[in-house]
């Protein structure tokens, strides 16, 4: 599907702006943001998995403008607490709590938790809308281990409790040009370069 010269991402973390538009740098699309976009209310958030939500961010904000609008939905899923966080990975501990208290929350579940039965993975839906109406989705997903400790001062969110065995290091203590070469939302960014840019 071709797309114009300008795309709207529909997020307010920066984080996430900033990958995205490391991602997307190599692609002929001007990236603009919610902060540019007069009038914007906050999407809700209601679905039961992030696919759910993703569809419901894009066509939420796809309203407002006539640009074609990506959003994501993402986080953690740990096996040993069930699939928690979940979809509440931002709102674990409510909506004011920080990264590195929902980081020691984790860490605090998992204590007794024995190496071996650590493992988790990220997980990364991005759906595409255009006039409230969802087009196309992508998905990435990435696994690893929950440490024994937070390390690294790069990334956000739980970056630095999640541990990637291939690297031997925490999301969080990559670059963030290799955290984006294997992330979740690396690989679900690639799957929408592939089928809207061809590359």
């Amino acid at each position: 599907m071709p797309l114009g010269p300008r795309l709207l991402v529909a997020t307010f973390n920066p984080g996430k702006l900033r990958e995205l538009k490391s991602s997307l740098a190599a692609v002929p699309v001007e990236l603009v943001s919610l902060e540019a976009i007069p009038g914007v209310t906050q999407a809700p958030e209601e679905g039961a998995t992030f696919e759910a939500n993703a569809r419901q961010k894009a066509a939420h904000y796809s309203r407002f403008t006539e640009l074609p609008t990506i959003a994501d939905d993402s986080g953690l899923l740990v096996d040993a607490l069930g699939g928690r966080p979940g979809v509440y990975s931002a709102r674990y501990l409510g909506e004011q709590a920080s990264d590195a208290e929902r980081c020691r929350k984790i860490l605090e579940e998992l204590d007794q938790v024995a190496d071996v039965r650590r493992t988790a993975r990220f997980e990364c839906w991005i759906a595409l809308a255009q006039g409230g109406v969802v087009l196309e989705v992508f998905r990435g997903t990435l696994e690893g281990v929950i440490g024994r400790e937070a390390r690294g001062r790069h990334g956000f969110g739980y970056d630095p409790i999640f541990q990637v065995p291939e690297r031997g290091r925490t999301l969080a203590q990559l670059s963030p040009e290799e955290k984006l070469r294997i992330s979740h939302r690396g690989r679900a960014l690639r799957e929408l370069q592939r089928a809207l840019f061809g590359v």
